[in-house]
């Protein structure tokens, strides 16, 4: 699956493709802010929902950067992109009890190692150095979501 979107995501031109990230930053943002709440529902740690909150938050000013960057480029209308997220957390519907954190950290980095992966591999691809600038900020930035995702799960003694 993953090789398949990051091939429909090699078609896009740079208009769709600042599209599609500005939007997966936002769904990531959402998605983030509702496992904070979740995590503060299930009584976990006051250090899981900040994590959360803060990566949360983090997603959504990058998900503005970028929508800058294209604004300044394309205009207000984002382009219309029918490529699957490939950074979407499928992991709220996991979170239903306290046990289940170890899973939802686990999916999460898997997410934030993915997103860092493709940033790096369309940075090596990209032709304007501007863009392919912003693409190694980006994989920057998820590496650091990954490293407190894993601070976060050896916080709470979850280590493999």
């Amino acid at each position: 699956m993953v090789v398949e979107i990051l091939n429909e995501i090699r078609k896009l031109n740079e208009r769709e493709l600042l599209s599609y990230w500005i939007k997966g930053e936002y769904e990531e943002a959402e998605t983030y802010w509702k496992l904070a709440e979740r995590a503060k529902e299930l009584g976990l740690p006051d250090n899981v929902v900040e994590t959360f909150k803060r990566l949360g938050d983090e997603s959504k000013g990058h998900g503005d950067e970028l929508l800058r960057i294209y604004r300044k480029e394309y205009g207000k209308e984002l382009a219309e992109v029918n490529v699957p997220n490939v950074e979407a957390l499928n992991v709220l519907g996991k979170f239903w009890k306290v046990e289940d954190i170890k899973d939802v950290l686990r999916i999460a980095m898997e997410s934030e190692k993915l997103a860092e992966t493709i940033y790096r591999k369309l940075a090596e691809e990209c032709r304007d150095e501007k863009l392919r600038e912003t693409y190694l900020w980006l994989a920057e930035i998820e590496r650091g979501h990954y490293e407190s995702l894993a601070s976060l799960k050896g916080q709470l003694g979850l280590e493999d």
